[in-house]
């Protein structure tokens, strides 16, 4: 994706993460989390040619643990992230690319485990600087609804997404 202008997303939207075979799962656009992290269970790390790589299941609906998709992606860093409870932990980093409202780019993503958390991913502020700006009174700019399976099966038209009404919103 070349960079321009940035676009204007909501608060929670749905992304793609078509890298690790997720066709879409909701996502909490947090500007004050500096790294965007997953929530992934069953981590096993290993070495594949001399490489860090890591294993790891994902749910990508919501409050489900049904869907589990296997992913295995090479570890690119480690790093000591402090959760919003001030809790401090050392995450892998993967490298990957997210697809939103028809833009692509690559992001790091530190993977955890979120079980207690309302939503599976977070993309904070590095996935989106100078990309996207975030409206917090706005939910799903780029449209899109979820299908029984997590996947993205449809788009909300121009007029619906750039509507000026109150917007329902969920807390985390």
């Amino acid at each position: 994706m070349t960079r321009g202008r940035p676009v204007v997303f909501g608060w929670r939207e749905w992304v793609a993460l078509p890298d690790l075979g997720v066709g879409a799962i909701k996502v909490k656009l947090d500007t004050g989390a500096r790294t965007s992290s997953l929530h992934a269970f069953r981590m096993k790390r290993f070495r594949r040619d001399g490489r860090a790589m890591v294993r790891f299941e994902i749910h990508p609906v919501q409050r489900s643990a049904a869907a589990a998709i296997t992913v295995e992606a090479p570890v690119s860093d480690e790093r000591a992230v402090r959760d919003s409870g001030g809790h401090e932990q050392v995450r892998p980093v993967i490298v990957t690319d997210v697809e939103i409202d028809g833009r692509r780019w690559p992001i790091e993503l530190t993977l955890t485990r979120r079980d207690a958390m309302g939503f599976r991913m977070l993309l904070g502020r590095q996935a989106l600087r100078g990309r996207a700006v975030v409206d917090p009174g706005r939910s799903f700019l780029a449209g899109g609804t979820k299908g029984r399976r997590g996947e993205t099966t449809g788009r909300r038209g121009a007029k619906e997404r750039r509507g000026s009404g109150p917007q329902s919103s969920e807390g985390e």
